[in-house]
């Protein structure tokens, strides 16, 4: 069974609650996995889920480490959370630059997804920062440095512009997005799908790897609940994991 790590997909709002003289706070833990892990596992993928605050201090330092993956798929996590390890931010420790981890790993036979979302790609406030790292090198798409996100309230559809062995199962018209990653798209990326005529899935391959990017997210708010309850979910993400570990 191939084994597939998922990094980030979860957070912690703390919300403050005004009631005339009186506050109070609430805070919650959420995370927004399950329709991904569901459609991976369906797929007969052992996937583990490593949400972010985990990330700092378990993410794999060494390409030894991340070999024990098929597939490593970053969604809607910032690459500061893989750069500031605690020993490093709070101790000024030196350790290894998981960015470039990553990077070796795919040069070196492994597969990398980066799915979109508020911290993926540049995202919010351009937060997310992948562009200067490592990462980007085997990506197949440019990461723009200015805040990426197209929010698209209205809804936005897809379109498939390109036959792919990774899309052989999705099928018809796709469901809207409801905003997406804005990248540019590298001279040897094999875009299969595009969203307003940016990339919305592009595939590479880079050294003895490969690569994908999925620009939109892969649970609400971008991707609302008619996008995951969409009969080719499933098979969309069996299909880009499958074409990424085919060498595996």
């Amino acid at each position: 069974m191939k084994k597939v790590l998922l990094a980030g997909e979860s957070w912690m709002s703390y919300t403050t609650h005004v009631k005339g003289f009186d506050s109070f706070y609430t805070s919650v833990y959420e995370t927004g996995e399950k329709w991904l892990v569901k459609a991976l596992k369906n797929g007969g993928y052992d996937v583990t889920f490593m949400p972010n605050h985990i990330a700092p201090e378990e993410f794999p330092f060494e390409v030894e480490e991340l070999n024990k993956y098929d597939c490593v798929i970053l969604s809607d996590i910032g690459a500061n959370t893989l750069l500031l390890p605690p020993a490093t931010f709070s101790r000024s420790e030196k350790m290894p630059n998981r960015a470039k981890t990553i990077r070796d790993y795919v040069l070196n036979g492994g597969s990398l997804l980066m799915v979109g979302g508020y911290l993926t790609f540049s995202g919010v406030d351009a937060k997310g920062k992948w562009h200067d790292t490592a990462v980007q090198d085997v990506l197949p798409v440019e990461v723009l440095t200015v805040d990426d996100r197209m929010e698209r309230c209205e809804g936005v559809k897809p379109v498939t512009v390109k036959e792919h062995e990774a899309l052989s199962g999705v099928t018809g018209e796709w469901p809207d997005v409801l905003g997406y990653n804005k990248t540019v798209a590298k001279q040897d990326a094999d875009v299969v799908a595009t969203v307003e005529g940016n990339p919305f899935i592009a595939f590479g391959s880079y050294g003895k790897g490969r690569s994908a990017v999925f620009t939109t997210d892969c649970a609400p708010h971008w991707a609302p609940p008619e996008f995951c309850e969409w009969e080719c979910y499933d098979r969309l993400w069996q299909g880009i994991v499958d074409w990424l570990t085919k060498d595996r």
